[in-house]
C-alpha cells in the first residue's frame, strides 16, 4: 500500500479509521460500517438489521426525521445507508468543506436515534410493503429464493428484509439489544475517501465516536451447509426467472482470483459464453448472466435467465452445457486475456467513484482486516493461468453440487438428471 493514499488509526474505543486521500476532486464520501446483518439474525428477528438501518433515520434527540433528510440535502450532500448479509454501511457524500456537518449527523445518528414506538410502527409498515413489492418483482425475489433453496437452514438463506411475521414481532427491546451486541467498537469501520486530511479527521472522529463504549460482538456464526435440490416457486407471470448454480467461495479463498476470470468469461458482460450462446445465437432470453456471492466462511455461484414458459428448459440446458463445457475443456487463450483486461478495466473505472473507494476500503478492513489495494488485485489476475481456471470449474460445477431454482407458471419441474443428462 502507498502509505500516502491509504492511512489507518485506531480511536481511543477500537473503532478503526481508514483514509484515502484523493487531493484532486471536491467532494468526500464518509461510510460507518458495521458488522451488522442477516446473517447474524435468528429466525424469529429475521429482518433486524435492515429494520436498524431504517430506524436510524427517523429522529435523534435533536434532529427529527425531516431534518435528518433536510439538513445534508440543503447542501448538496447525500445521506444514505445499505443492508446486507454480513454488514450494515450508513454513508454521506458531501463537498469537501461541509465534512464536519455529515460527521455531525452520522454520530447524532448512530448514538442518539429514539427508536420510538411510533416510528418504529410506521417504519415497520414501509418495510413491509417493501416487502411486498419485493414479492412482486420475481426477477429479484428469485435470488433471494435459490439462496433460501440451496441454503433452507441457515441465516445466509434468509432474506435481508426479514418477513412481515418477523418484523411483527420486532419490539424496542429487541432493537436496542442487538445494537448493543453488534454496534461496538471492535465491529465498526469508518473508511473516509476523497479530499481529506487524516491527520485533520481522526481527532474529529474520535471526538465524536471514540467515547462509545467497548464491547465483543456476539456473532454466534457458522458455515452453511449446501443441500442441492430442484424447486419451483409458482407464479401467474409472463416468464420463468431462473436461478442456478452451486456453493463458491470465501471472499479471502486464494482461487478468488480465478473465480473472477471464470465468472466474466461465463456470464460476466456481453461477450460473455453465456449472452452470446443464450441471447445472441438463439433469442431465448433478454437477460442472462451470472454471478458470484462471497461471504467470510462461503459463497454461491450463481447464473440468471428469465424466458418464456415454453423455452425455460432449453435455457436451463445451455447454461449446465457451458458450465459444464468449461468444467471439461477450460477456457481458451483469448477468454482468458479479454476477461483479464475487463476486470482491470472495470476496476479503474470504479475508482473514478469516492463513493467506490470509500466502500472498497471499508469493506475490505471490515470484511478481511486488511485492505486490498488495486494493484494488488490487479498482479492477482494478471498472475491466473488457464489452468487454474479450469481446476476452479471443476470443483464448483460438480454436477451433484448444482441446486436449480425457478419462479413462473410451472406446474411439474423435471428433476435434476433431466437438465444434465447428455451434458456430462
Amino acid at each position: 500500500m502507498n502509505s500516502n493514499l491509504y492511512q489507518i488509526s485506531t480511536l481511543k474505543n477500537g473503532i478503526r479509521v481508514v483514509t484515502e486521500n484523493i487531493p484532486y476532486v471536491r467532494s468526500v464520501a464518509i461510510g460507518i460500517w458495521v458488522g451488522a446483518g442477516s446473517r447474524y439474525e435468528s429466525k424469529e428477528n429475521s429482518g433486524i438489521s435492515h429494520f436498524i438501518e431504517h430506524l436510524l433515520f427517523k429522529g435523534t434527540k435533536k434532529r427529527t426525521a425531516k431534518d435528518i433528510a433536510e439538513t445534508l440535502e440543503s447542501v448538496g450532500g447525500q445521506l444514505n445507508a445499505f443492508t446486507a448479509k454480513e454488514y450494515t454501511c450508513y454513508y454521506a457524500r458531501v463537498l469537501d468543506e461541509h465534512v464536519d456537518l455529515a460527521l455531525d449527523i452520522l454520530a447524532d445518528m448512530f448514538f442518539n436515534s429514539m427508536f420510538s414506538e411510533a416510528e418504529m410502527a410506521k417504519e415497520r409498515e414501509v418495510i413491509i410493503e417493501e416487502i411486498k413489492m419485493y414479492e412482486d418483482t420475481p426477477d429479484e425475489l428469485i435470488h433471494d429464493f435459490f439462496s433460501q433453496t440451496i441454503w433452507p437452514n441457515h441465516p445466509l438463506g434468509r432474506p435481508i428484509l426479514g418477513t412481515e411475521e418477523s418484523l411483527q414481532s420486532l419490539t424496542r427491546k429487541d432493537i436496542i439489544e442487538f445494537i448493543e451486541n453488534h454496534y461496538v467498537p471492535e465491529n465498526i469501520v469508518i473508511a473516509v475517501a476523497g479530499k481529506v486530511d487524516h491527520e485533520k479527521i481522526v481527532p474529529a472522529l474520535d471526538k465524536l465516536f471514540g467515547n462509545s463504549r467497548k464491547g465483543l460482538q456476539v456473532k454466534n456464526s457458522f458455515p452453511p451447509e449446501n443441500q442441492p435440490q430442484i424447486q419451483n416457486l409458482y407464479k401467474d407471470i409472463n416468464q420463468v426467472q431462473i436461478c442456478l448454480g452451486s456453493p463458491g467461495l470465501s471472499q479471502d479463498d486464494p482461487q478468488i482470483y480465478p473465480l473472477y476470470v471464470l465468472n466474466s468469461v461465463l456470464g460476466g458482460g456481453l461477450s460473455s459464453r453465456l449472452v452470446q450462446e443464450v441471447r445472441e445465437e438463439r433469442g431465448l432470453a433478454y437477460s442472462v448472466y451470472s454471478y458470484h456471492s462471497s461471504y467470510s466462511d462461503s459463497g454461491l455461484f450463481t447464473f440468471y435467465a428469465g424466458t418464456r414458459p415454453d423455452n425455460y428448459e432449453q435455457v436451463i440446458k445451455l447454461i449446465v452445457e457451458e458450465a459444464l463445457k468449461i468444467r471439461e475443456k477450460g477456457i481458451t487463450e483469448k477468454e482468458l486475456i479479454k476477461a483479464k483486461e475487463q476486470l482491470k478495466g472495470s476496476l479503474f473505472l470504479g475508482l473514478e467513484s469516492v463513493g467506490s473507494r470509500m466502500t472498497r476500503l471499508g469493506r475490505s478492513l471490515l470484511t478481511l482486516n486488511r485492505l486490498i489495494s488495486p494493484e494488488e488485485v490487479v498482479e492477482k489476475i494478471s498472475a491466473v493461468k488457464q489452468e487454474d481456471v479450469q481446476k476452479l470449474a471443476q470443483e464448483l460445477f460438480e454436477p451433484s453440487k448444482f441446486t436449480i431454482t425457478t419462479i413462473g407458471p410451472i406446474k411439474n419441474i423435471p428433476d435434476k438428471d433431466y437438465f444434465f443428462a447428455g451434458v456430462r
